[in-house]
């Protein structure tokens, strides 16, 4: 498991050096609604003897240090450092964020939105303010800040780990520097986390809009990119056939809302046995994660920033984030991975190939972490 720092060195002031960072960051960047000074110095002496040693990360909204995942991270020794911004109250979409002191910015980009509803923990991450965030996933919570931020982000199977969501479309996730951080928090959540090293070609279906979103040209050109560069490191073998779905917005929005009339139980049936079949075939879906770049802090217009995500909130698939580029006008891009349920660990032990692939195959991937610090 990945510790903090060195046990026999000075973690406390490896810790007030993050809280400090925090401070002076977070009035431009306003990822989080609080810090936890006294408390986080005061969980170190305990928190360093176990096997995070004092790890630091963020919670998502001011409920999240009650959450599951905050709970077994604090167990094993990690230390939450505050709570991150989350869309503030008279926000209707949920692409966005708001902390104490004001709208959460892309620290890509100060204009344009970091995404959400984890936004803070996204905005907190790529800034390298903590390695990793909590996060929950109903719609695209997680993948999307992830994406548009620059950074991993992992939402797990529906089910897999306690969730108050009682539609049952919310699953916990994480962000986090990279897929390594991300499985140092799936050690820790799950009792039986086995690490599993994918066996390299992975056969994977590669769609650019699942059949029916607008995905920007642009958009989509990065993330083909990406796969050409997968495919030519062979780390992926693109397996024929894609994956086309019905549009799942409606069956979304009638599970959201309590009220599933046949023709959206039939839509959410149909796209279950599509997901079936092409994971029957091949265990890796590749996809953008939105059809659309980060859009400014007026909100998003018409566009479903959900398009490409929230199908696999009605399936119940795991499903991650890794960063597969930039824009022209300088926006990150995310590479959307999706498994067979069940299969978190395969998931991602397939995202941290291709990270690595993609970090080292001559694009700007040493500037992903360009803003953190």
């Amino acid at each position: 498991m990945t510790a903090y720092g060195d046990t026999s060195g000075d973690v406390r002031g490896e810790l007030r050096a993050v809280l400090a960072a925090i401070d002076r960051a977070d009035p431009g960047l306003c990822a989080f609604l609080d810090v936890w000074h006294e408390d986080a110095l005061a969980r170190l002496p305990a928190a360093s003897r176990l096997p995070l040693a004092g790890l630091p990360f963020a919670v998502k909204g001011r409920t999240g240090i009650r959450s599951y995942a905050a709970r077994r991270l604090i167990a094993a020794g990690g230390v939450p450092v505050g709570s991150a911004s989350v869309p503030g109250p008279g926000t209707v979409w949920q692409t966005w964020g708001l902390g104490a002191h004001g709208r959460t910015v892309n620290p890509w980009r100060a204009d344009r939105t970091p995404g959400g509803s984890s936004a803070g923990s996204a905005a907190a991450v790529a800034a390298g303010l903590v390695p990793l965030a909590t996060g929950s996933d109903g719609a695209g919570s997680v993948r999307i800040p992830a994406a548009w931020c620059g950074v991993f982000g992992l939402k797990t199977t529906n089910g897999l780990l306690p969730s108050p969501d009682r539609s049952g479309l919310a699953s916990a996730g994480v962000l986090a520097a990279s897929a390594a951080e991300a499985e140092t928090y799936l050690r820790c959540v799950l009792d039986d986390y086995v690490p599993a090293a994918p066996s390299l070609p992975l056969s994977a279906a590669y769609s650019p809009d699942l059949g029916f979103a607008e995905t920007e040209p642009e958009v989509a050109a990065v993330v083909r990119g990406a796969v050409r560069r997968l495919e030519a490191a062979g780390v992926v073998r693109l397996a024929g056939g894609g994956c086309a779905l019905l549009d799942p917005a409606a069956a979304w929005l009638a599970v959201r809302g309590g009220d599933v009339a046949p023709p959206e139980a039939e839509a959410r049936e149909e796209n279950g046995r599509r997901l079936d079949a092409l994971f029957a075939r091949t265990p890796l879906l590749l996809t953008p994660v939105t059809p659309n770049r980060p859009h400014g802090h007026e909100g998003p217009g018409d566009t479903f920033s959900t398009a490409l995500t929230w199908a696999f909130n009605l399936s119940g698939h795991p499903a991650a984030s890794v960063p597969a580029g930039f824009t022209a006008d300088g926006c990150p891009v995310g590479l959307q991975l999706v498994a067979d349920r069940g299969r978190d660990a395969e998931l991602l032990g397939a995202a941290g190939a291709v990270e690595r692939a993609l970090w080292t195959s001559g694009e700007p991937f040493a500037q992903v972490r360009g803003p953190r610090g």
